[in-house]
């Protein structure tokens, strides 16, 4: 595997990795927001909400879960443009079926 994808191609020859690299979403103003509103949340439940009440538990998961979904979806995007070059799942399932079909 390539430094800057899964294809084995990392870019050195001049030409782009069919993958590219992410990962940077921390920089994402997104993700910025999200962070913060995570630190608000904890404060303020431990704060106004009894922390072995089943509410505080839930506001604390649903702003971890903000940030978490930026971070993985960020991740994820990298894997777009592969599955955009070789088209979607029943596109290439239609593609394999023909190919069956007509004996290739």
């Amino acid at each position: 595997m390539g430094k800057h994808g899964l294809d084995g191609q990392d870019g050195q020859d001049g030409r782009d990795p069919l993958i590219q690299r992410h990962g940077g979403y921390r920089k994402l103003k997104s993700f910025q927001l999200a962070q913060l509103i995570y630190d608000v949340t904890v404060r303020f439940c431990d704060r106004y909400v009894a922390k072995c009440s089943r509410t505080h538990d839930q506001m604390v998961q649903a702003a971890r879960s903000g940030v978490q979904n930026i971070a993985e979806g960020s991740m994820a995007s990298g894997t777009t443009k592969k599955f955009e070059t070789e088209g979607g799942f029943t596109e290439r399932l239609y593609r394999k079926r023909k190919r069956r079909r007509d004996g290739k």
